[in-house]
This record gives structure tokens, sequence and C-alpha cells, in this order.
């Protein structure tokens, strides 16, 4: 007999999926499970053929064309026509920003799980590299959001990371809270939720992630090896590095540099996060050296946060992401950077391309009574295997927090632009819940002192381990 699954809405008007990658893959079979809609239009937007023939079994038409600037509303015009639908941008290269623009005018709701800029933004040289931070997308993301509120909601960054990990974060600092004996009920708006992390003495924020997926076979030569998009990774990783700067900060890194305008809530390195490593903990690994990618919740978190305003804060957490991929992707990483070009050939692990493993990913809060506290989902890629098809412990952490965003979307329809931050934590964890594995809270004694090698040098703060500028390994 067929195992059934709960339909969490009904989406009226068609579905599009734009970008048919390995989270593209791994969504569609979601909402087929998880939502009422007509079956005859659904349809994806992605350039190549090479799932075509999935698509044909499936009953979803494939439209074979790359969204532009220049095309993307001709291509749009009329799937949409009707004026309602779902639009789920899970492709790179297409501008988002425009993208919810397009989609209000329209009456259509939207999600994506990055604030994704037009093809040729991440490597653009010929301009400075603030205007490549996602501070940067993000502050017009946020801009457009003040000057038209309300409307037809559009969830932006709504991944595991950006996305889950902020409703994680909320259930973190209530378990926190109980902990400690500071129990609290969970605060109505934004307000209380910053005051609630300055209260427990939350100094910082690492998304802590450790992927220990194994590939079936080694890795060859010359090929980028990844357990989600490679094209995703290595954009991110030659932006800027980025992070939400904390008010309890004594000492400006070196390479640092402040943002002019906007919410003032992230700082940027003058070196990418590729070659930018940082200490952290994660209950996979123990304590590990992350890159600090730039990420968008890195400074949404710092922001949301934030207990008054600008450069000088009465609070703000420090938060960035400190990410160590699978094996295959560090030594990929490594070539990369060796051979000064990129690999001719990207794969992307799928589930059968896996012997063992787990993405374990959360939220490490730091510098409180407790020291550390480790927040997270640790899914092995045999439950993955389990749980739901076309996709691996990394893609089903993203893809079940997709689902998430559309059934918030569909409950919340006249949100507008909104982010993972100011939405239901509880109500969107529900829904992923199902897909995440073990989700779980870890004490540790750690701080990134007792694990700096001397014999390496570079500035530290002893007197106080939980300074940025003793994370920073590199």
């Amino acid at each position: 007999m067929a195992e059934s699954y709960p339909i969490h809405g009904r989406i009226d008007g068609p579905v599009v999926i734009v970008g048919f990658g390995s989270i593209g893959r791994g969504t569609l079979p979601l909402i087929e499970r998880h939502f009422d809609y007509d079956r005859d239009d659904i349809h994806v937007i992605e350039p190549s053929g090479e799932h075509a023939d999935l698509l044909a079994r499936r009953g979803v038409r494939h439209i074979p064309v790359a969204l532009t600037p220049d095309n993307f509303r001709d291509v749009l015009d009329p799937l949409f026509a009707c004026g309602k639908g779902f639009c789920v941008n899970l492709s790179v290269d297409v501008g988002s920003l425009d993208m919810m623009i397009y989609c209000r005018e329209k009456g259509v709701l939207y999600v994506d799980t990055v604030v994704e800029p037009w093809k040729g933004f991440y490597f653009d040289l010929g301009v400075g590299p603030e205007a490549r931070t996602n501070y940067a997308l993000r502050e017009a993301v946020k801009a457009e959001a003040r000057a038209n509120p309300g409307g037809t909601t559009a969830v932006s960054c709504c991944g595991a990371n950006p996305g889950m990990v902020s409703w994680l974060l909320k259930e973190a600092l209530l378990k926190l809270a109980a902990d400690i004996g500071r129990a609290a009920v969970a605060p109505a708006d934004r307000d209380g939720w910053a005051r609630l992390m300055q209260r427990l003495r939350v100094r910082g924020v690492h998304i802590a992630e450790r992927d220990t997926q194994v590939a079936r076979t080694p890795r060859p030569r010359g090929t980028f090896v990844n357990t989600w998009s490679v094209e995703g990774f290595i954009a991110e990783s030659f932006q800027p590095a980025e992070l939400g700067w904390g008010s309890h900060e004594r000492s400006f890194p070196a390479g640092g540099r402040r943002h002019a305008a906007g919410c003032r809530a992230g700082i940027f390195l003058d070196t990418p996060g590729i070659v930018t490593q940082v200490r952290t903990w994660t209950p996979a690994a123990g304590p590990q050296i992350g890159y600090l990618v730039t990420h968008n919740e890195a400074i949404s978190i710092a922001d949301y946060y934030t207990v008054g305003s600008g450069d000088a804060p009465e609070f703000r957490p420090t938060c960035h992401y400190a990410y160590h991929p699978c094996d295959d992707a560090m030594l990929s990483l490594h070539e990369t950077l060796g051979t000064g070009v990129e690999q001719e050939k990207a794969v992307v692990l799928d589930e059968h391309d896996i012997a063992s493993g787990e993405d374990c990913l959360g939220v490490l809060l730091y510098g409180h009574a407790r020291n550390a506290l480790w927040y997270g989902s640790r899914l092995t890629i045999e439950r993955a295997r389990e749980l739901a098809p076309s996709q691996n412990a990394t893609g089903l952490q993203v893809t079940s927090a997709v689902l998430a965003g559309m059934v918030w979307a569909l409950e919340n329809p006249e949100a507008g632009i909104v982010e993972t931050d100011e939405m239901d934590h509880v109500r969107c964890l529900e829904i992923m819940r199902p897909y995440l594995g073990a989700v779980e809270g870890t004490y540790t004694s750690w701080n990134p002192l007792k694990t700096r090698w001397p014999q390496l040098g570079g500035p530290e703060d002893p007197a106080d381990p939980w300074q940025f500028v003793n994370v920073l390994a590199r």
C-alpha cells in the first residue's frame, strides 16, 4: 500500500519551477506529495535537456530556456496569464529581485533559496568588492520591501541556510533559556527576540556545518565534486567573506571593511570565502576548521537580533557561516586554487553515489552561561534515502525548507517580501521536521583558543576566547 502524506494546501494556477539542478529535482517530489494543484499545469524552466525524459515521465512540461533580464517576462507571461500560481526559483544566474517584482505584479506567490543576481555578477571585477557582497544584494531586496510593503508574498532566502537555520536559532534560544533557568515565552516580535538573545548573553552565532558524506568511487582529478550545486558553491566562495559584526567585538579585523549605507549589521573582508578559514565546532567532528563563505543569513540574523542601530548598537551578535564541505569538495577547492581555473567537469553526488555520511547543520550559540550550544539537524544519507527520493542529505535539508516556505506563503498570501527570520518558526519547523533526521542540541566546553596552534602565530585575544580575532584561522 502506498504511503500517504499530508496535503498542506492547494496551489491555484500554474506551478513553475525555475532551475532543475539537484535542489529542483529534490523539490519536485515534495511538491507532488504535499500540495493539491492542477497536475497538467506544472512547468520546469531550465536550459539543458538533461532531464527532459524524467520530466516527461512525471507529466511536467519542460521549457528549455535560460532566463535573462531581456527574456524572462516574455517566457513567464504566457504561464502566469491567469494572474495566480506559484514561482519556485531554484536557479543560479536568475535575478531574484526582478523575479519578486514581476511575481508581485502578476499576483503570483514566490520563493527562492538565495538572493541570486543575474549572470556575471559574482565575477565582475570591474566593480568594487562591496558591490559584490550579499549585504548589497540583501539591501536591494530590503529597499524594495520598504518601498512596496505588503502585496503578494515573496519568501526570500528560504533553503537550509539561509532559511532553516533562522528557525532553528529561535528554538535554540528558547532551549537555552530553559536550560539555564530563565525559561521564556516565545517573543511576539523582532524586538522581543533581540532582547531575549541579549538577556541570555549570547555573543554570537556560527552557522556551523560539517558534511561527512562520502562517495562510493574516488574523485577523478579535474572534476569538481560536491553534494549540492557546484556553480553556486564556486560563486559564493569567490565573493568577499562576510559576517554580521557583533557589539562585543574589541578589535576590527585586518582587511575588514564597513558598509557606508544600509542596516550596518555586517562587514566584509578583503579576502574571498574560499581562502578565509574559521574555527568552529559541530557534534559530527568536534573542533573543526570551516570556510567563512558569505551567506545571507550572516547579515539577516545579525540585523534581526540588533538592539539599537548603526555601527555601535546596544547589542548585536556576531554571525557567520563556518562550513566544512564534504571531503571531495575540499579536494576540488584545493585543485581549483592550485590550477587557477575551474575544473572541466562538475558532479553533484546524488543519493546513489554516496556510500555513507551525514550533513550536520545547525547554529552554534556561544559566549553565554553554558559556553556554547550547537542546535541543528543531523541527517544521514541512509535516512535521507528513506524519507524522500532524488536527493542526498544536504539536498533534503534545503528542499524541505522550500516546502515549508511554500506552505507559509500559501497560509500568508499577502505578506509582501519576507525573510525567514520574520516567519513563524514553529509552523515552518513543523513542516520540515519529518525530513530533518535527528534535531538535537549539544553543549560543548570548546572555545577557539583551545584548538589554536601557537606555532601559526597571528593576533589573538587570550582574555576573551569568543572574540572574532580568535575564531579567524587565516
